[in-house]
């Protein structure tokens, strides 16, 4: 006699109940780890903001972010102000305070808007939110942060790059979600990052130009800080050229700000 479980109705309902189990149990652990994540989330952008603006236990050769205890008191003590600017086919348009911004975004952060949704607002020809964070480098200089973001050669890269008044590079952090180890991920490894500081956005006549991670740089050393270019990592050409790409693209966005800064000076 045939055994009630040998029967194919047996099988599928035995998998549809393992589905709804496993599925329910999943959705438990997403919704209880939410506030979590989010948190995790949230000091990882400070710890990235702070990193750029020089803020880190950097050690010899090795970048070291400072602590996520320490993070928030940190991000609260160095980072002045946060501004957020609202862009339209490549063209200033407004520009929110901190609380401005919260008030307008049942009080969101600046620093926590999702710059890949506002790059993709803008290829459909909506504003994008631009946010950009001001304070002090360790040597007190003022320092203005910006968020980067773009496509490596296997998925999303993205950075922090601190810039003076003058749009010379003062710091930087890059990262990555899935580029190859050993090449295209050494864009997050300090030799690489420490070779932007100094260089210059802008031409001499004050034009934008960006930075060029190049193949075959002839400065490489990286001692000339004018010739808008850092050697490229080797074996890495097309992660290297989306940080070219990234830098161009997004930090142009912000000459317009930049440009205003000098009026108001003078």
């Amino acid at each position: 006699m045939e055994k009630r479980t040998d029967k194919n109705s047996y099988t599928i309902i035995f998998a549809i109940a393992m589905v709804l189990v496993v599925g329910a149990l999943l959705a438990y652990l997403a919704s209880s780890l939410k506030p979590t994540i989010s948190e995790n989330q949230r000091l990882e952008k400070q710890q990235n903001i702070l990193y750029a603006m020089g803020i880190n236990n950097n050690e010899e050769g090795s970048a070291v972010f400072v602590s996520t205890a320490e993070a928030p008191q940190l991000f609260s003590d160095n980072v002045s102000e946060q501004i957020v600017l609202e862009v339209q086919d490549g063209k200033l348009i407004s520009q929110m305070t901190r609380q401005e911004y919260m008030d307008a975004n049942n009080g969101q952060e600046p620093y926590l808007i999702d710059i890949k949704k506002q790059k993709s607002n803008a290829k459909n020809g909506g504003v994008r939110k631009l946010p950009l964070f001001v304070g002090n480098n360790k040597e007190g200089k003022l320092v203005y942060v910006a968020p980067i973001y773009g496509k490596g050669l296997w998925d999303a890269i993205w950075g922090y790059v601190a810039v003076d008044e003058n749009m010379v590079v003062q710091g930087a952090y890059f990262d990555h979600k899935g580029e190859t180890p050993g090449l295209g991920a050494n864009i997050k490894q300090r030799y690489f990052m420490d070779d932007f500081y100094g260089e210059h956005l802008l031409t001499s006549n004050g034009a934008f130009k960006g930075i060029t991670v190049a193949k075959g740089n002839a400065d490489p050393k990286n001692e000339d800080k004018t010739d808008n270019e850092v050697d490229a990592i080797a074996g890495a050409t097309i992660t290297g050229d989306g940080v070219t790409a990234m830098i161009k693209s997004d930090l142009k966005l912000y000459k317009p700000y930049f440009d205003n800064l000098k009026k108001q000076a003078n």
